[in-house]
């Protein structure tokens, strides 16, 4: 079969720093994979290349072997490259080619983002010609520098006649709350010194900063064609809009009005062990402002995007902007107290910081879990996907006693708490994390079918979930199977499927209850307690 991508790469005279050979004939270590994702990506960044290549099915010499890697390899592949990398990336395309020797599978891997190398589990690997080694200081010191800040340009034609008052001396407010042992000196700084100081004007230039905080709304045209706008957008039960409202610059402003549009309703529920009824509001405020200040710092203005604000009527929240999760992933942002040391808006970041907006400890996420953890309302959700981060709240709680006990197993911690949550809302958790849940005895079951342990079941009062999700002795189904046979006789294999569908665990997809079910007949069968009989009946021997 003719491919003109497979022949281009093939005929390379040798493996480059952006094109890898692998035979990998059934299989291939993820970890490896990361690491050449990694390298190769990195590479790609520095020969300024849109794109480097990675091919399983093909040796050393060029020569094409074949590759049997399947499909839910190449989805578990992608998976642990969205998980692992740091900025969050994945392969632009993942493509299998027959030809008549095998399969062969192209990766094709994107070059690291300008000013971002790419790590793998904290690592970030180089080439050197067809070796793999760690990126030496020569090269990241080349990506790092790259980092052009959008943030941090000039607008020349722009003036402090484009800012807003009203923003300007909230923003003064903010930096004396920052500052309190320096508030009669900053009272004495006209507006050009204080945003200088406050490092949201560069030697009385506007830069961008200042546009997106602190410009008039008629100013955006200066940061065209990216966006300043925060858009609200109310949803009924059914997901059908029901109202909308956009807001621009300045955004420093923006936020909190915003957050009054955000109906905050009052939640009522009775922790154990008193009579009298907790009030709380479903979204507490510092998740609101958090949130929305995570958004326009870290949005990438370059791809023009809004930032977009959902409310449900059904009691959740989100909040999502534009642009990948720089660091590695949530979880480890969560159980990290030390700030990034990469930032897509640097200069952004300092200013927010200056102005009170955002702190640099590294804990915003982490509080905003421990806020819904304490409130026994289900965590944060973060979603990666599609160079984008959104986050969603939700606003109630699922299930009260399974919620309130087990934040309440001693020593359970905030990491495992999270892995739980996943587990309870039926996502799907990695290896590591549920190795990590097995060594405690927090869950039972087989990937991705995982389901809370009996001990977690006992103190939480789930009794009676864990029973359905974990399911029955096969001894019950095959004693229901034979009461059947003796009552009727006959069985066609549906009539048993109905029978005992809504009987195995809850956590199984209609063909894995299919599967369970031919297995049970089949060792009912060799065990000599039915057989088949004619028009493939099942009878009692």
């Amino acid at each position: 079969m003719e491919h003109t991508l497979l022949n281009r790469l093939l005929s390379a005279e040798t493996e480059t720093e952006i094109l890898e050979f692998k035979e990998a004939k059934t299989s291939y270590s993820k970890d490896k994979l990361g690491r050449y994702f990694s390298a190769l990506g990195n590479e790609a960044n520095l020969k300024r290349k849109e794109k480097a290549y990675l091919l399983f099915g093909v040796n050393d010499h060029h020569k094409v072997v074949g590759t049997t890697v399947s499909n839910k390899q190449l989805n578990e592949y992608k998976r642990k490259m969205a998980s692992h990398t740091s900025p969050s990336l994945n392969f632009i395309d993942v493509e299998r080619i027959k030809t008549e020797k095998g399969e062969v599978i192209i990766f094709t891997i994107p070059p690291a983002p300008q000013g971002f190398p790419i790590s793998w589990k904290g690592h970030r690997y180089g080439r050197d010609g067809e070796s793999l080694g760690g990126l030496n200081d020569n090269e990241l010191r080349q990506i790092t520098s790259q980092n052009t800040d959008w943030s941090a340009k000039i607008i020349p034609e722009a003036t402090l006649e484009d800012l807003d008052p009203e923003a300007i001396d909230f923003a003064r407010q903010q930096y004396k709350e920052k500052n309190d042992k320096l508030t009669a000196e900053i009272d004495s700084w006209d507006n050009a010194k204080f945003l200088d100081k406050a490092k949201v004007t560069v030697k009385g230039k506007i830069t961008h900063t200042a546009i997106l905080l602190l410009g008039k709304p008629e100013s955006e045209y200066f940061i065209s064609p990216a966006s300043a706008q925060i858009t609200w957008i109310l949803k009924d039960r059914d997901n059908i809009e029901k109202d909308y409202h956009h807001f621009s610059c300045p955004l420093i402003l923006a936020v909190d009005a915003v957050r009054a549009k955000i109906r905050n309703l009052k939640y009522r529920y009775i922790k154990s062990g008193t009579l009298f009824p907790e009030e709380v509001n479903q979204y507490e405020s510092y998740l609101i402002r958090e949130s929305l200040h995570n958004c326009i710092a870290h949005q990438d203005y370059a791809l023009g995007g809004r930032i977009i604000v959902v409310e449900s009527e059904d009691s959740w929240l989100s909040f999502k902007n534009a642009g990948s999760f720089i660091p590695q992933n949530v979880e480890e942002v969560v159980t990290n107290d030390s700030p990034e040391s990469l930032y897509r808006n640097g200069f952004l970041v300092q200013a927010m910081i200056n102005l009170n907006m955002i702190d640099t400890i590294g804990s915003g996420i982490k509080k905003m879990f421990n806020i819904q953890r304490k409130k026994f309302f289900p965590l944060p959700e973060y979603d990666l996907s599609d160079n984008k981060v959104k986050v969603t709240f939700y606003g109630k709680i699922l299930n009260v006693k399974y919620a309130e006990n087990l934040a309440a197993i001693p020593d359970l911690t905030l990491r495992e708490i999270i892995y739980l949550d996943k587990v309870a809302k039926g996502k799907e958790i990695t290896k590591d994390e549920a190795k990590e849940l097995r060594n405690r005895a927090l869950i039972e079951g087989r990937r991705p079918n995982y389901h809370i342990s009996s001990d977690v079941a006992s103190m939480t009062g789930e009794k009676a979930s864990y029973i359905w999700h974990k399911g029955l002795n096969d001894d019950y189904y095959e004693e229901l199977v034979v009461e059947y046979l003796k009552k009727f006789d006959t069985a066609y294999g549906r009539d048993l499927r109905a029978l005992l569908n809504d009987k195995f665990p809850d956590v199984l997809s209609e063909r894995q209850k299919e599967n369970k079910l031919r297995n049970m007949l089949q060792k009912m069968k060799r065990e000599k307690i039915i057989f088949v009989a004619e028009n493939r009946m099942w009878k009692l021997v």
